[in-house]
């Protein structure tokens, strides 16, 4: 197959998402009689269908369906080469495209991020953010899809660089009323025997506490999954289950907060590291390396 034609692809994006060739061509400036050529000739490349005329319009097929998906994800990669360039041109430092841990996200990293954004030398640096799990995080900095990533230490990096960051604390969270809700503190074998809220199987945490629990040879009794621990904690707070997440997540935007019993996790992994890291400091950008001296200078001392 020869190479794909971008403009090509932009158009036929626009004719599914107008459902209209004529339509489509307005919004491009274009006649729809162009249009129909370049799909016609797209097609013929692809060597299937790709748009069903009907009387009012045109509709995808099950092969143009699949393009639509593809064509969308070529074109923003398109996009963001072209906004990376424009930096450049501009004077700027560029763009630093990050995939970070949902703890991370959800802690400290943005308030980081938008503190290093916001000092006048780095006006011009643009920072795309992206949710990530632990093993798909190292895989997109290694394969080279993002410049940084943030992740718990714990996490194999293999051959990438790291450099330390910030800290949590992993604590109980559980409802007022719960039968260990008037303990002072708790062992991680305490929490066994009630139903849990938990995380994706893939997240960090998830991996570890079922770990944790297999070498006691136990297994957490999962009530609810939920895929962020801002989820998790309206679960406890609902009464249905008890819930291990990071202290500093949980007491965000109130101290104490509501509707929460936070219980001290008597465990020596409790207390967690995040790392950042990449591929090789020296073929960093002058942007991401600006950044990772900044979220580096923040992790405690040891």
């Amino acid at each position: 197959m020869r190479d794909l034609d971008l403009t090509t692809l932009r158009l036929f994006v626009s004719v599914c998402e107008t459902g209209n060739i004529a339509r489509a061509g307005e919004r491009a400036n274009i006649v729809g009689s162009a249009i129909s050529k370049r799909l016609a000739q797209l097609e013929d490349q692809v060597g299937t269908p790709l748009l069903v005329r009907k009387r009012h319009g045109v509709l995808p097929t099950p092969a143009g369906q699949t393009l639509l998906e593809h064509a969308r994800g070529m074109l923003d990669g398109a996009a963001r080469i072209e906004r990376d360039m424009e930096a450049y041109v501009a004077g700027g430092r560029g763009q630093v495209r990050i995939l970070a841990s949902v703890s991370a996200m959800t802690e400290s990293l943005a308030d980081d991020v938008a503190a290093f954004l916001r000092l006048p030398k780095h006006l011009a640096i643009n920072v795309d953010l992206e949710e990530r799990v632990s093993p798909e995080i190292v895989r997109g900095v290694r394969e080279g899809h993002a410049s940084l990533g943030v992740c718990w230490d714990a996490a194999n990096v293999g051959p990438l660089q790291s450099r330390p960051y910030r800290t949590d604390t992993l604590c109980v969270a559980l409802p007022p009323g719960h039968p260990l809700a008037g303990r002072r503190k708790l062992r991680f074998a305490d929490t066994l025997a009630y139903e849990q809220v938990s995380l994706p199987v893939n997240s960090a945490v998830q991996v570890m506490l079922q770990r944790r629990a297999a070498a006691l040879g136990r297994a957490l009794d999962h009530r609810v999954v939920v895929t962020n621990f801002e989820a998790a904690l309206r679960v406890v707070r609902a009464g249905l289950a008890i819930s291990i997440v990071p202290r500093e997540v949980a007491e965000a935007g109130a101290a104490p907060p509501a509707g929460l019993k936070l219980l001290p996790l008597d465990e020596p992994w409790a207390q967690r590291r995040f790392i950042l890291c990449f591929r090789d400091a020296a073929s960093l950008s002058p942007a991401a390396l600006l950044l990772v001296e900044h979220l580096a200078a923040l992790a405690p001392a040891p």
